[in-house]
Order: structure tokens, then sequence, then C-alpha cells
């Protein structure tokens, strides 16, 4: 989750760094004009089909997505209204630092996401591989708990070389029971594997469990780094991955990019939006967060 410098690959061919330590500080906030420069590896294209391949030298690619398993029971849905959900999100004061609010978060892509899981390297073969390949697709998707059954909001946060993606959503209660149940499993199934591009560059992918503040009815935490190669220099990209649930409902949280991934910011929207969407469901509006308050 990146923005451009002149070092770094943009969707139009710059070179990408190999990845940095965050720095402590930064004496202030990001101009909003960086937020307008573009982004790493960043690809916004769609397709029918479901193979999610890319060459080394593409700069973009075509997806399509993950399509949900088929359900067999039904189950009730949320009440959660999309004015709702909007008001559930978290602000700029809710995670403090200095993070700045963007414009169109849905566009966010990284396509060293993008390739095919080695079925050769499970022990179980197409079944885990199959769930370490959900993994990423939803990555690339952020659809990590699928496709929202009912209402749903997204904002998104951008941080020097590093992104923060949020979402508040209403789902099928089955399918969500499912979604979190893959999700605890990851750091086993998916504790490290290997992603092939279409042009034949590999990535190591490795998942490991992450603790979160003991918030909602469940909750699952991942830190997620894939280790490639981008124009013949190496980079990590490290994404934190949070999944809380209340109900029929829950938040995700995606965030981290070439620098790392701030695990205390990734717990800050947990902790402050979690509240949220709990005082939107009992039917009282949230309160914003004071600015400087942590």
């Amino acid at each position: 989750m990146t923005t451009s410098r002149s070092n770094l690959r943009s969707p139009h061919g710059v070179t990408a760094r190999a990845c940095a330590p965050r720095p402590a500080a930064r004496s202030a906030r990001a101009p909003a004009a960086l937020l307008a420069t573009g982004t790493l590896l960043l690809t916004a294209a769609c397709s029918g089909g479901d193979d999610r391949t890319v060459t080394e030298s593409e700069t973009g690619t075509t997806v399509a997505e993950r399509p949900l398993a088929a359900r067999t029971t039904a189950s009730p849905a949320s009440d959660l209204t999309e004015t709702g959900a909007r008001n559930a999100l978290i602000t700029e004061s809710d995670i403090e630092d200095y993070w700045d609010q963007v414009k169109d978060p849905q566009s966010w892509r990284d396509s060293l996401l993008v390739g095919q899981v080695d079925v050769a390297e499970f022990l179980n073969g197409k079944s885990d591989a199959e769930a370490c390949q959900r993994l990423v697709n939803a990555l690339y998707d952020e659809t990590l708990l699928g496709k929202p059954s009912g209402a749903s909001a997204l904002t998104g946060f951008q941080e020097g070389d590093s992104r923060l993606l949020y979402q508040v959503a209403a789902y099928q209660e089955d399918d969500l029971d499912d979604s979190m149940t893959w999700l605890k499993s990851l750091p086993d199934t998916c504790d490290q594997f290997t992603l092939t591009g279409s042009g034949g560059g590999q990535r190591t992918v490795q998942v490991v469990e992450m603790s979160l503040p003991e918030e909602g009815d469940d909750r699952q935490g991942l830190t997620v780094t894939v280790k490639g190669t981008s124009g013949g220099d190496p980079v990590t990209l490290t994404l934190d991955v949070a999944a809380v649930r209340i109900g029929a409902n829950a938040i995700t949280v995606t965030n981290g990019g070439l620098d790392g991934a701030d695990h205390d910011t990734t717990k800050a929207a947990v902790e402050q939006g979690t509240p949220r969407l709990e005082d939107v469901l009992a039917g009282r509006t949230p309160q914003p967060t004071p600015s400087g308050v942590e």
C-alpha cells in the first residue's frame, strides 16, 4: 500500500525500491497532493475470468471477483442500513498519527498479490491450496469476508507508503460463520507457500496470527508478507489483516505496504471502530473521536 516516489514503481513503470523501516514520526501531515500521484504496483481493471495472472512487465491486470461458495441454507441478515454503515466508519482521529483520508480506496490493488498458488507444496494438495488462493484473491479484491449481503461502507487512509482500508458490512450469517472459520485456519494451512505470476516470477507468502483487542463477538488477526521482485529489485509487501464480527455484521481492516505494517494502528482501528458499529446497531449515533485522544 504505497504512494509513488521517484524510486518506486508506479503503474507507469518506475522502478520499485526495497522495503524500508517506517519513520518514527513526521513533522507534518503528508500533503493531500501526494495522494493523487499514483500508487505502487496498483491495478484496477476487472474481467469475467477466474484466473488471476500477470506478467512481470505488466502494469495492469484483469481479475474477477472471487465467487462465494453456494449455500444450501438461508440465514438471517443484518438490520444494518447504508447510513448506519457510513456512520460506523472510523476517521483520521480514530487512528491518529499522520494518516490522510482518501477519496477512492476502492481502486487500490497490488499486483504482488496476483498469481497462482503452487498446489504441490501442500500435504492436503488442492484443498489447502484453494484456501491460500482464496486469501491472496481476497486481499487483492478487498473481499476478505466475501461479498456483503446487505449494507456496506468503505473508507481508506494513506500515510507515506502505507495504506489502510476499513470496511463495515452486513453479511448472511452462515457465510460470515464460514469466513471467520476459514480465516482462523490460515496460520496453519497457509503458514508459507509460493505464489507464481504468469511470467514465472515467484513470490514467497507467509501468514502468521496477529493478536487483536478483545472486541466484538469474534475476531481474527493475521499478518501476511509477500516477498518478491519488482523491476529486478527485491520487495516485501506486509499487510495486517483484521476481522471483527458483531452478529451478522463485521468490520475488516487491511493495513500496510512496502514499508511494513504498523500493528498499533491496526489495533487502534479495531479498538475505536468496533464500539462505533455497536452504537449504530443499538440505534445510537457514534460520537466523534476528539483529535489528539488515543
